[in-house]
This record gives structure tokens, C-alpha cells and sequence, in this order.
């Protein structure tokens, strides 16, 4: 048979391919999977058992496709070949055309649910999403525990097929959000999704953008927060996150574990967070315009301090301040590439002896060694490691401002940023405006 012999030629080139002939009760067929993705053995089983009661009710093999699988042509050689990449079961009678797609037992793939290994939960659920995509949304419902919770699955690429779905909560969403995201999906189904790089370019999306259009969790709590407010969270199979569309500015200061702690407290948390946003944004360039351009707007005190700590230093406060940020950069990169072991040991031990070396070599100032350790401190107060590396980019535009005009380019660059983060929508959606349950917006 043709498509026989193209499973045959398959399989030359893949060994995980199977191609086992078997009888089904009286019925001689031929069962191609992969073995990776099937548990053979116990389909097989399965299968015996189907059989039986299709023969006691005198109905021809075929009919074992009802409620577990389809048929298809074996012409149809593009959808035999995408179904057993999808882990589905193929058998061929041989006797009759069409063969039949089943839905077999799977061999299990994926990790149990276990606690986040990127966010930390002091008051609330500490279950984590998985790689498994049919596991998170179900994770996602038990969280959830509403009918209006709607979801539509695609399949992205041609070449390396990967599975997605969005979920929403009928009557929550913004309409033309949602519609417009669906098209942005559904037009671009062809492409491959590799990585969120490329998903942020399917969507529509500048691969320059210094902020995140979508935010990442593990934690379910936060992506039924998300729905709740209005938001489409979106899964993509073998990736252990949910993906949040669209970000707002909200997102870095707000969180659904907050309100687990009493107003006070949940209030006082979001003021620290916009403080830190504060202080990792204009604290190096406050340090450079006032050193450099403007110390005439200290106290006699204060400037003469700053200028002694400074005694000896051979470079302008530009130099020494981008010199000490970059440091700080590459100490917060091998942290996180080191192993969990010996990262924070290293990193910490590295980070003393090498600010202590620096400050006795007369290569940077006491104060600035105590103004970049507060803005490093400050830049992780944000929720998200995505909105934590927006900030840390943003101090940049203000340090080379301030070193240009001093005071006057700290408010440019405040302005320039604010203009910058105004001029961001994602679907016609503005990133400054704040996100709004429907209870709240029905108010």
C-alpha cells in the first residue's frame, strides 16, 4: 500500500516511528505510532477491548473510530503524518481505504505540580503551572470555579508544530481586544513559535520595545487575577508559564497575593514597589547631575562630603558610575546563570571583596558603591522579572541625560520616558491605563 510504504521510508529516518502489525480479533491492521509518545502495550489493550464490542455487536471495524478518533484517507499522507507527531495512533485495516486516527494511552511526559521556581509566595496557593498544557488549564478552572471561563485552542507552525490556547472570561473582556488578538493568532497560525521572541513578533508586536507586551507567572492565582480583571491568558504547550495579555503599567505595582494581607499593609507593599521604580530610575542620574553639572544645588555640607569620598578618583562621575552599573549587570547574570549551589555564595562574596577593592583602589566613591547597591535593591521590588529588566534599561536614558544637562536632563529624561511609555498599546489597549475588573467598571 502507498501510505505503508511511506511509513516505511519514514522510518528509516526515525527510529521512535513503529510500524506493528497486529490482529484486532479477526481483523489483520497495522498500528503506526511513536514510541516516545505511546504506551503501547496498554493501547493495545485498549483496543482488544473496543474490538470486542464492535464484533458482539456485528459492526464493521471501523466503527471503533466513534467517540475515540476519526477517520482519514490514506491519501490524506499530510494529516497521517501530523497526527502521529501529535502522538495519536494510526491504524490501517487491510482491507479497507480509510485509516482510522485514535486517541491512545499516553506514556507520562510531564512533571508533577510542584512550587514555583521563579516567583516567590509568602500568602497564597504555592502549585505551579507544568509543561503540560491539558494540566495548566485545568489548574486554571479548579482556581477559577466559573462557567463564563471560555477557551479556544490553536496550532501554530508548519515546521515545528506547537499547541496554544487562550483563555478569557466571557463578559470581562474588552471585545475588540479580544478580536483583534484572535486575528493576530489565527492569521499567523503558519508561523513557528520557537520561543517569546517570536510569539511577540506574530502578535504584531516591535522587536525593540523596551517593555514587555505580555507578562509571564507560574502561579494560577495571579493568571484568575488576570481574568478576572479583564485580561487573556495564554498557554503554550512545553512552556511552565502563563503568558498574560495585555501588560499595563499596573502589572509591576499590583498582585492578587497582595490582598491576603490587610489593607494597610497591601497599600503600604505598592507604595514601597513605586518608590523602588523611583529610586532604580533617577537615583544614578540624581548622583551624575549633581556631582558633575549642578553641585551648586547641594548643601555646602553634602557637596563637600561627596567631593572628599571622591578625593583621588581619576575619571569624571559618568565614567565611574557606569563602570559600578555594568559590574552590577554582569554580577546579576552570573547569579543567575551560576548553579543554585554556589550562585549566591559566589555572587555575594564577589560583590564585597570586589566593592571593597574598587573603593580602596580609589576607582569609585563610597557614595556611589551606596547609591547603586539601593538601585540594584530596588529594581527587583517590581512583580516580574520582564518589568525588572524594563526598569533597569530606563535608568540608562536618565544617566546619559544627567550627564549631559544635569538636573534639567533628569526631568527630560522623565519626560521622554513617560512620552515613550504613553505612546504603548497593545491592540488599541494603552499601557498607562490601569486594569479594571468588570465588577469594578459595572460600579
Amino acid at each position: 500500500m502507498e501510505l505503508l510504504e511511506h511509513l516505511r521510508n519514514r522510518q528509516r529516518q526515525d527510529a521512535d516511528l513503529f510500524i506493528h502489525r497486529i490482529f484486532l480479533d479477526r481483523y489483520p491492521v497495522t498500528l503506526v505510532g511513536a514510541t516516545s509518545l505511546i504506551d503501547l502495550p496498554q493501547t493495545v489493550k485498549l483496543l482488544q477491548t473496543q474490538v470486542r464490542h464492535v464484533v458482539a455487536s456485528e459492526s464493521p471495524l471501523l466503527a471503533i473510530s466513534g467517540g475515540i478518533g476519526e477517520r482519514i484517507g490514506q491519501e490524506e499522507l499530510v494529516k497521517v503524518f501530523e497526527a502521529i507527531t501529535e502522538g495519536k495512533l494510526i491504524i490501517i485495516p487491510d482491507n479497507a481505504d480509510p485509516c482510522i486516527k485514535l486517541f491512545p494511552i499516553s506514556r507520562k511526559l510531564s512533571r508533577s505540580i510542584e512550587a514555583p521556581m521563579t516567583e516567590n509566595v509568602l500568602r497564597g496557593g504555592i502549585s505551579a503551572f507544568t509543561e503540560d498544557l491539558d494540566t495548566n488549564i485545568g489548574i486554571v478552572k479548579k482556581q477559577t470555579m466559573t462557567d463564563k471561563l471560555r477557551i479556544h485552542t490553536y496550532w501554530l507552525g508548519s515546521g515545528l508544530r506547537r499547541k496554544a490556547t487562550l483563555l478569557y472570561m466571557d463578559g470581562a473582556v474588552n471585545s475588540s481586544f479580544l478580536r483583534e488578538l484572535q486575528l493576530a493568532v489565527e492569521s499567523h497560525s503558519t508561523q513557528d513559535v520557537p520561543d517569546l521572541q517570536t510569539l511577540n513578533t506574530m502578535l504584531g508586536f516591535t522587536r525593540w520595545s523596551l517593555v514587555t507586551r505580555f507578562n509571564t507567572t507560574e502561579l494560577p492565582e495571579n493568571a484568575s487575577f488576570a481574568l478576572n480583571e479583564g485580561k487573556v491568558v495564554m498557554f503554550l504547550d512545553r512552556l511552565p508559564f502563563a503568558i498574560v495579555l495585555p501588560s499595563l503599567v499596573g502589572d509591576m505595582f499590583a498582585s492578587d497575593n497582595d490582598r491576603n494581607y490587610p489593607l494597610f499593609f497591601m497599600l503600604a507593599i505598592r507604595l514601597l514597589r513605586i518608590v523602588g521604580v523611583l529610586i532604580n530610575t533617577l537615583m544614578p542620574g540624581v548622583y551624575v547631575a549633581l556631582v558633575s553639572v549642578n553641585p551648586d544645588v547641594l548643601r555646602i555640607e553634602l557637596a563637600m562630603s561627596i567631593a572628599g569620598s571622591r578625593v583621588g578618583v581619576p575619571y569624571p562621575a559618568i565614567v565611574e558610575t557606569v563602570l559600578l552599573l555594568v559590574t552590577l549587570e554582569l554580577i546579576l547574570e552570573a547569579c543567575i546563570r551560576l548553579p543554585k549551589s554556589i550562585g549566591t555564595t559566589i555572587t555575594m562574596v564577589g560583590g564585597i571583596i570586589l566593592g571593597q577593592a574598587v573603593v580602596e583602589a580609589r576607582l569609585v566613591s563610597n557614595v556611589l558603591i551606596i547609591i547603586l547597591a539601593a538601585t540594584t535593591i530596588a529594581s527587583f521590588t517590581v512583580i516580574g522579572f520582564h518589568n525588572a529588566i524594563s526598569i533597569r534599561i530606563s535608568k540608562y536614558v536618565v544617566l546619559i541625560l544627567s550627564a549631559l544637562f544635569g538636573v534639567l536632563g533628569l526631568f527630560a529624561g522623565m519626560i521622554v520616558i513617560s512620552a515613550y511609555l504613553a505612546s504603548i498599546s497593545s491592540f488599541g489597549v494603552p499601557y498607562l491605563s490601569w486594569p479594571r475588573s468588570k465588577e469594578q467598571s459595572d460600579g
